[in-house]
């Protein structure tokens, strides 16, 4: 049975779990702008799943309306679920909304949920807004290791070399995941004080930052 946005719609409407879930994921086959539209009823759905599935989508349909999906996504920061709020998040990043970035910040402050300020730490990379620095400095310090390194991560994205002496001490990080995370962070970084810290990790014990760090020095 051929998708449609008449059937899409249907299944949107149904009272059954299931028929709802599924119609979210036959969004995607549908044009571009029926599918923002029909996106956005499913975004209100009772059922936080729903809703997730839903907001997860709007990275890829959400450029069809800049204004509108920054209204429905500022309301989705909102949700009483946390994964919801997390994508979100994300779909902030995703299509570069910086007006919302207060938004983002005021959440980051309020929310005890660590899912969802790491998603918001690991979206401003992506977001690329300056004001994200001091967000990411204050996330730096977290007491959770995920977060910690999704602030490298997004330092790196975002590309101001004052990131580099604060990144600087985690290249001797007992984790290496946090270590691979600082060499990636610096190759973006660039900068003669950041290839003196590549340089130090060209020697790493995990063959694999080693073999990155020697990477990026050769690319410089």
């Amino acid at each position: 049975m051929s998708v449609t946005p008449e059937s899409v719609q249907q299944l949107l409407g149904s009272e059954n779990l299931g028929d709802r879930l599924r119609g979210v994921n036959q969004i995607r086959d549908l044009e571009p702008a029926i599918a923002f539209e029909l996106i956005q009823t499913a975004v209100s759905d009772s059922n936080a799943r729903v809703r997730y599935s839903a907001v997860s989508q709007l990275d890829t349909f959400g450029t069809q309306d800049a204004e509108l999906s920054l209204n429905i996504l500022r309301e989705l920061l909102k949700d009483p679920e946390p994964d919801v709020q997390a994508a979100a998040a994300d779909c902030l990043g995703a299509l570069k909304l910086t007006s919302a970035f207060d938004d983002l910040q005021q959440l980051y402050d309020a929310t005890p949920e660590w899912l969802v300020k790491f998603s918001i730490i690991a979206t401003l990379g992506e977001l690329g807004d300056p004001r994200g620095f001091e967000l990411l400095q204050q996330a730096l310090t977290s007491d959770n290791e995920l977060i910690q390194t999704a602030a490298i991560s997004s330092f790196g994205e975002l590309g101001n070399t004052d990131a580099v002496p604060l990144l600087a001490p985690y290249a001797k990080n007992p984790d290496w995941q946090v270590r691979y995370r600082v060499v990636q962070a610096m190759s973006h970084l660039g900068g003669a004080d950041a290839k003196a810290v590549l340089e130090t990790m060209a020697n790493d014990e995990v063959e694999a930052i080693a073999n990155e760090a020697k990477k990026s020095l050769q690319a410089v």
